[in-house]
This record gives C-alpha cells, sequence and structure tokens, in this order.
C-alpha cells in the first residue's frame, strides 16, 4: 500500500460524526477527531433503536488523537475510544484543552455513569492524556529512520480553541515530503471573540469540510441588527423568545450580541419599556432577563470568560472599557433542575418576557425540549432557529412543519405547533461556499489532491463543482475526492 494514505471513519455522508484516520506508514498512523454521530447521520439498529457509535477500526498504530474543537460532532465518541483501549496522547490547542474535560464529563454523564467515583476515573485519566498545545508551533510525533513527522495547530476560527491540523511527513529512505491539511471546521468572517482563520502556505493534501458548499451566507456584519429585530418580534407578541442553541460556540456568541443589544438600549433611552400588554408588570429593555439554562453551557461560559486572552480584538476592547460580554447584569444562569421547572412552568404561563437560551441546538435533547412541550402550543410564544438543523431531528422537523401548524413529536409527545418559528441567517460558525474556496485559493501552494467531507451530498456536489472550475481557471490540476460509505471514494480530475 502507497503511504501516506487516508482512512474516514465518519463525516463522509453527512456533516456530523468527524473521524479521519492518517496512516503515515504501515506501523504510525494518526486519528483526527473522533466525533458522534447526530441526527439523520445516527446509526439505526434491525429494532428501530439508535446504536452506540462503535469503534468499527483497529487502535493499533494510532500515535495520537488530534482534536480540532470540542463540539460532540467532532469528540463525543472519545469516551468510547478510551473504552476500546487507546492510551495514546490527545493533542489539542491550549483553550480547547480547558474545555474539552468539560464537554466529555457531560458526555459520559449521560452515556455512560453519573456514580462519582467513575467520572472523577475517567476525569483524571482524561486529564494524563491531554497535552495542550500552543498555536502555530510544530509539535514532533515521530522521529524515526523512516519516517520524521510533526503537526502544527492553527486558528480555524469556528468556535474557541478550534483549529486546522497541518501534518509534515518526511521519508529519508525515499525523500518523500508531504504536507496534510485537515480542515476540521472553518470558522465565517464577524465572529464574535473569534480571530478568523488564515489559509495555510502549503498543502499537498487537503481533507476539506463541506457543510455550507452550496451556499453563501447572508450578510453577517448586519445579523445583530436582524437579532434585535427578531427580539423586537417576539416580545410583541407578549412571550417568550426560545432559542435552541449549543452549549458552547453560538451560546456565547449569542450571549455577546444580546449584551450588546441591551447596551445600546440602555444607552438610547434607559426607560425604553418591552412591548407588553398592559396587564402585565413593566419591562424595560434594561430589565429584560436573559436566562441562560444549560448546566454545561454555563460551565463553559465561565471557562470562557476566563480565556479571554484569546478573544479578538473587539472583545478585548469591550473588555477594557469595562463592558462584560458573557456576564452583563440581565443574565441569569441556571443551574439546578428545580429552577428549570420553576422557570418553565413560570414563563409559560405569565405574559413576562424573557429571553431563553437552552441546549440542545437541534432540539434532540436537553432542556430546550421542557420549554418547547410547555410553549409549543400557546402562539404568544416564539423559537429562533440560529444554527444548522440535521435532517431528522426535531429542530428540522420545527421549521418545516411550524409554518403550516404542523406538530412535532418530543420525547413521545405530539407538540401542536402555534408558536411563532423563525430561522436567522448569517449565525453559521462554519464558512461559507465563498469562505471555503478562499481557504483554497489563499494557499501560495495549492493542494493536489482534495477530499470532501464533513458535508451532505448537494453541499459536496457543488463544492466539488466550483473547486473544479478555480482550479481550470487558474490551469491547475487536482485529483478531487468524495469519500462515502455506499460506494469506494469518487474521483474527479480538472482538465
Amino acid at each position: 500500500m502507497p503511504y501516506p494514505t487516508i482512512r474516514h471513519h465518519g463525516a463522509i455522508d453527512g456533516v456530523t460524526g468527524s473521524c479521519h484516520q492518517l496512516e503515515m506508514n504501515a506501523h504510525s498512523s494518526l486519528l483526527i477527531d473522533c466525533g458522534l454521530f447526530q441526527g439523520g447521520d445516527e446509526r439505526v439498529a434491525l429494532d428501530g433503536n439508535v446504536q452506540h457509535p462503535p469503534i468499527n477500526f483497529s487502535l493499533e498504530g494510532i500515535k495520537a488523537l488530534l482534536i480540532t474543537h470540542v463540539h460532540a460532532d467532532h469528540v463525543g465518541r472519545i469516551p468510547y475510544l478510551l473504552a476500546a483501549g487507546f492510551t495514546g496522547p490527545i493533542l489539542c490547542s491550549e483553550p480547547s484543552a480547558k474545555l474539552l474535560p468539560l464537554v466529555l464529563e457531560d458526555a459520559f454523564r449521560l452515556e455512560f455513569s453519573r456514580e462519582p467515583k467513575k467520572v472523577e476515573r475517567y476525569l483524571q485519566r482524561l486529564q494524563q492524556q491531554i497535552i495542550a498545545l500552543p498555536y502555530g508551533h510544530w509539535f514532533s510525533i515521530e522521529q524515526a529512520e523512516a519516517l520524521h513527522a510533526r503537526i502544527r495547530l492553527q486558528r480555524a476560527g469556528h468556535i474557541l480553541g478550534s483549529v486546522y491540523v497541518e501534518c509534515d511527513l518526511v521519508y529519508p529512505n525515499t525523500g518523500l515530503q508531504r504536507r496534510i491539511v485537515f480542515s476540521g471546521d472553518l470558522g465565517a468572517p464577524h465572529t464574535p471573540l473569534l480571530q478568523g482563520p488564515r489559509s495555510p502556505s502549503r498543502a499537498d493534501v487537503l481533507i476539506l469540510e463541506s457543510t455550507y458548499g452550496d451556499r453563501v451566507h447572508e450578510n453577517r456584519s448586519k445579523r445583530q441588527e436582524r437579532l434585535e429585530s427578531a427580539i423586537n418580534r417576539a416580545l410583541a407578541d407578549h412571550g417568550t423568545l426560545l432559542i435552541p442553541a449549543f452549549s458552547i460556540g453560538r451560546t456565547q456568541e449569542l450571549l455577546y450580541e444580546i449584551e450588546d443589544i441591551l447596551h445600546r438600549r440602555a444607552l438610547l433611552d434607559p426607560g425604553l419599556p418591552v412591548p407588553v400588554p398592559d396587564q402585565f408588570l413593566p419591562v424595560t429593555w434594561p430589565q429584560l432577563p436573559v436566562i441562560l439554562d444549560s448546566p454545561l453551557a454555563s460551565r463553559l461560559t465561565r471557562v470562557y470568560r476566563e480565556l479571554d486572552s484569546y478573544w479578538d480584538v473587539e472583545a478585548q476592547k469591550r473588555l477594557a472599557g469595562g463592558r462584560k460580554p458573557l456576564h452583563f447584569k440581565q443574565l441569569i444562569m441556571i443551574d439546578s433542575h428545580a429552577q428549570h421547572v420553576q422557570a418553565v412552568n413560570f414563563l409559560a404561563n405569565t405574559g413576562r418576557p424573557a429571553i431563553v437560551i437552552a441546549a440542545s441546538g437541534m432540539c434532540s435533547s436537553g432542556r430546550i425540549v421542557n420549554y418547547l412541550k410547555a410553549m409549543l402550543a400557546d402562539p404568544r410564544h416564539n423559537v429562533l432557529f440560529t444554527g444548522y438543523q440535521a435532517g431528522g431531528t426535531p429542530g428540522a422537523l420545527i421549521q418545516k412543519h411550524g409554518p403550516s401548524g404542523g406538530f412535532v413529536e418530543l420525547e413521545g409527545k405530539r407538540c401542536i405547533i402555534r408558536a411563532g418559528i423563525s430561522t436567522l441567517g448569517g449565525y453559521s460558525a462554519h464558512a461559507d461556499q465563498q469562505g471555503l474556496l478562499d481557504f483554497v485559493s489563499g494557499m501560495q501552494q495549492w493542494p493536489e489532491e482534495i477530499h470532501l467531507v464533513h458535508g451532505d451530498e448537494p453541499a459536496r456536489n457543488a463544492l466539488a463543482k466550483e473547486l473544479l472550475g478555480l482550479y481550470q481557471a487558474q490551469n491547475k490540476i487536482v485529483d478531487l475526492h468524495i469519500p462515502t460509505n455506499l460506494k469506494p471514494p469518487l474521483g474527479f480530475q480538472s482538465q
């Protein structure tokens, strides 16, 4: 077998389950990410139940696991990987090293055990395997007679700590040198708190995500204005605005921008009332409660605050000016289950306006489900989607059937949808088609080979077409692969 070669163990028929193996030679390989399958990508057994995601590949020769970022679709299979016997180092950025144990502790409690001693042993083992790497520094993986291998992490701009991975491989016996780049999830411009990604100088092989390979995002620079308008519309209905959001990344972005809206409103008119009926308690904009109802999101937000040295320039200026973008006075963090139940009942039965951010982002689990079960049938309330809803998830079904007054099944309960349903564009944390093309064209040496992963079929095919056109316009040649579980990799070559 010629080396290096790449095997894909996930994110090849959809946008979840990222897991890729770089086989450097017959004895050494690297694993890049090990994520959960979610939504329509989940593996279903013959009895109709979702199967636990297996580690259906050999661990022999895997020198290290590299983490691009801590979203569950990139790290959620790590507990299974450890259970299968992986004892090697887990390499990630310094912010991800702080965030990863929180994410995986939550996953362990949900999937394996809540017994304190077992959780503690698991976390101790995890901490022993994590190695935090600074951005932009080469780290040696192997220095043997037949192989010199090193990796470098670069900012990806997707969530705090996210990276793309550069792998340099040198084979002294043959003189072969290859640089292989794994994009992870690339971020979009105008993302709060984060510095944007910069293209690497070169790549021989690129494994590129394609989540939004078939579209261009709405104008992100105006998204905060659209968020404010959505809040106004929801409050005019005299109820609660529910925003499903994953615990890390989107939640912190929303808090950052909501704080800015409330700050500006307070400066314009401290007494400006929120539009609510006279029979209800008047609320001014500075008093509007913003409820973060997710223990994990609260813990991750606190870590985000501790990692403010990694924030971008704009966020640093707000801090220097005395602002608290992730810890403003209107923010209420709900941790206990009793407080959660109380909040659901209170907001479902009163007209007091509030903004609730709760996980999960696709409404498949978590506390957002209880809010939806209690409020979807009431037209006073509104649901605002700001993120991608994978096919088959409750979020996607609510988006589809909500405008027509349909229903959705939530934890076995049929819920009629009378609440307002809207989707706010411009909040994707992924690069769009143009951003992905710019990542490639921004390299001084373009890749000779590209694998398109982490995208639905229409997105992968659309991006493939655009990439071929990009190469043809520059009289360059590329081998373009779309790996799949259903058939051998499909190869394209520009003429």
